[in-house]
């Protein structure tokens, strides 16, 4: 029976680009290692937050051999492979080389909003055709669907290499049920930075993370310290980055991630259409908490 491998801290990476709209390999190895050295425990690569949708085939495909390279197995690897095409992502699944990655992340079928018989047998056919773990991505705000709790734990107690969620729902209440009634090797890991303190405390296995790009040190130390049952610590560093949590996503994602690790002389503050750089005053305001948050 497979086990979830992806716990505690694990980095949505973002997609570095030079200034003429290249991907940034040079800026992508100084962010990786930054990371390793700082307390990531897993990547999650090719989602959302590295601006997949906007990357072509043979783009991502040279990323993916980069960055398996460069991490020569330090940490785990979960690279996303969904869509709202079923017969689609299972295509791609088995015609995809899987070699030196150790799971796939797929999200909740977007625009077509499927029932939740359609989500379960949806995943159904993604569990079967899948050679590694899986793990599920349930984000009703960008999907327009939310896949309810018992949805997600019939899914894990009936197909044992769907082994975690990222939940991004928002509701702490589903979030609960899921985790009062899901199998021993299953897990929740948290889909939204700000509710991660919340999440952790409730029994999920960790976070995919946004801020984690630019803040590994202190989000990692965050979790570690809830896992070792040390909260009021853990809860100080949580509201350290209250403010933050907003104004990283007020823009949209990864805009707000981009120019705080843009303010860090670690990258390029570029993005790919349709999206664009945060606003001078979010970008201002977030440069300001950022002299204030290491340590």
């Amino acid at each position: 029976m497979a086990h979830n491998i992806f716990k505690g801290l694990g980095i949505a990476l973002i997609t570095p680009f030079t200034l003429n709209g290249e991907i940034d390999y040079k800026a992508l190895k100084r962010l990786i290692e930054y990371q390793l050295t700082n307390g990531a425990d897993f990547l999650c690569i090719l989602a959302t937050t590295g601006e997949a949708p906007c990357l072509s085939k043979q783009e991502k495909d040279e990323m993916t051999v980069f960055i398996k390279e460069l991490v020569g197995g330090r940490v785990p690897i979960l690279k996303y492979c969904g869509g709202n095409n079923t017969a689609a992502v299972v295509e791609e699944i088995k015609t995809t080389d899987w070699s030196g990655i150790d799971g796939i992340l797929s999200i909740c079928p977007y625009y077509n909003k499927p029932s939740q018989e359609g989500l379960y047998q949806h995943f159904k056919a993604i569990a079967e055709a899948s050679p590694l773990p899986v793990v599920l991505y349930n984000v009703p705000g960008r999907t327009g669907v939310n896949m309810k709790a018992e949805t997600t734990v019939r899914l894990a107690k009936d197909f044992p290499n769907i082994v975690a969620v990222k939940e991004a729902s928002g509701s702490l209440e589903q979030i609960d049920e899921i985790i009062k009634n899901k199998p021993d090797n299953f897990d929740v890991i948290s889909g939204d930075d700000a509710l991660t303190f919340s999440m952790v405390a409730s029994g999920a296995a960790g976070v995919i993370s946004v801020i984690g790009n630019a803040l590994p040190k202190e989000f990692s130390r965050m979790i570690r310290l809830e896992f070792n049952g040390e909260y009021e610590p853990a809860r100080k560093i949580h509201h350290m980055f209250t403010e933050l949590y907003s104004l990283l996503f007020i823009d949209g994602n990864p805009a707000g991630c981009k120019a705080l690790l843009n303010d860090m002389g670690m990258i390029e503050n570029v993005l790919r259409l349709p999206l664009v750089p945060t606003t001078i005053t979010t970008k201002q305001k977030m440069a300001e908490l950022l002299k204030n948050l290491r340590y």
